[in-house]
């Protein structure tokens, strides 16, 4: 592959994250790079930055094939069919998508529409994950979701009528939400998923609406007690459903596994398109960061002036993507292999630790050679992280 320098995740794939950061409103728990506009968006102009900023980003990553697309947000399913059918284009004209490529929307439940997922299908579009969150009203109202659980069964059932593979999210560790609780829902939502289910305990983020509340004590979390066990029952439930963790938040039946988010956490390269979007680039110098303007009109306009929005950009010495790796590598299933962490990093894991963390049973030595987090030592991923990076 001419243009593609040699490195240790290169087979893991080429991907393209492309970032609408816009939404009807913004939910109290998000951090997320989202932005409410009350004006109509001027999706054409917002088109046109995201073409040159995939021009621009194609010419330091020639000879690449892409594997995955990822229009994500935001709501990506507040765009026209048209503004997605000119986003896929743009990537196919600059980089070539192969033609098993996964090509992944992300959706609302309220702006699910028939006709307008039969739109990003001709786009090119062949897998929706919905942001369907919980299953009841009580909980949609607390989380400040604008849909029903009517409306989100509705679009789970358009979004599968429509696309070979879909997924949703779900959110748990919610006030008030026991195990019991829980157990019947995520029972409820894997006989409405049919093969893929993002699971995620719920965070209270600094300057979040959430954050303020949980600080003055009117939202109270379970405590960390009470949320492990909530962890607990997800896997539970989950592989005896024949859907297991491949990931510490992500469920899937075998072959139905999110491609795009693997590569992430494969460690693979990928193009971070749109405001605030984050990319991992290999060029002939190295791998790279890059890190785009935040603000939607602030990328807009120096798109508009420079060709790109790119506000970062920044050299990833070996030790530090051999952290990378282990962080991202060690939250899946699959686990990692030792050798391309030594690859990354010139030297190989300490032997001494990696034994200590195997004996507690926190670490598993798979017979491919590989290592993986066991059930105990998922949780606490970022300790072992530490441990073993030492």
């Amino acid at each position: 592959m001419s243009g593609y320098p040699d490195h240790p995740t290169r087979d893991a794939g080429f991907g393209v994250y492309l970032h609408w950061p816009f939404c009807a409103a913004k939910c109290p728990y998000c951090d997320f790079n989202s932005h409410v506009r009350h004006a109509p968006v001027d999706e054409g102009r917002f088109l046109a930055a995201f073409q040159a900023e995939i021009a621009h980003t194609a010419a330091r990553t020639p000879g690449r094939r892409v594997s995955s697309i990822f229009l994500g947000g935001g709501t990506p399913s507040l765009m026209r069919p048209e503004t997605v059918a000119g986003l896929i284009a743009a990537v196919d004209a600059a980089w070539g998508i192969l033609p098993e490529a996964e090509i992944t929307l992300e959706a609302n439940p309220t702006s699910v529409e028939a006709g307008r997922f039969r739109g990003y299908r001709a786009a090119g579009v062949n897998r929706v994950s919905l942001g369907v969150q919980a299953l009841d009203d009580a909980s949609l109202k607390a989380l400040g979701r604008l849909h029903s659980a009517a409306e989100a069964f509705a679009a789970v059932e358009i979004a599968q009528a429509t696309f070979a593979r879909t997924s949703f999210d779900l959110i748990y560790a919610r006030p008030g939400q026991t195990p019991e609780a829980w157990r019947l829902e995520l029972a409820e939502a894997i006989r409405r998923a049919a093969e893929h289910l993002s699971l995620y305990q719920l965070t209270i983020e600094p300057g979040t609406p959430f954050y303020g509340l949980a600080a003055a004590g009117r939202l109270v979390p379970p405590d960390e007690e009470s949320a492990r066990i909530l962890y607990d029952v997800t896997q539970e439930v989950c592989a005896a459903a024949g859907l297991p963790a491949y990931e510490i938040s992500n469920h899937a039946r075998p072959g139905a596994e999110s491609r795009h988010n693997l590569l992430y956490w494969r460690y693979g390269e990928y193009a971070g398109i749109g405001p605030g979007a984050h990319g991992r680039l290999v060029t002939d110098a190295g791998r790279i960061g890059t890190v785009t303007e935040r603000a939607p009109e602030a990328w807009l306009a120096r798109v508009e002036a420079e060709g790109h929005g790119i506000a970062e950009t920044e050299a990833i010495a070996g030790p530090d993507q051999a952290d990378e790796f282990l962080m991202m590598g060690l939250r899946l299933a699959e686990g990692i292999d030792p050798a391309r962490y030594a690859a990354l990093r010139g030297g190989r894991l300490d032997a001494v630790r990696l034994d200590a963390l195997v004996a507690d049973g926190l670490i598993a030595r798979l017979g491919t050679g590989r290592i993986a987090a066991t059930a105990r030592g998922a949780p606490v991923l970022n300790a072992l992280v530490a441990e073993l990076a030492a």
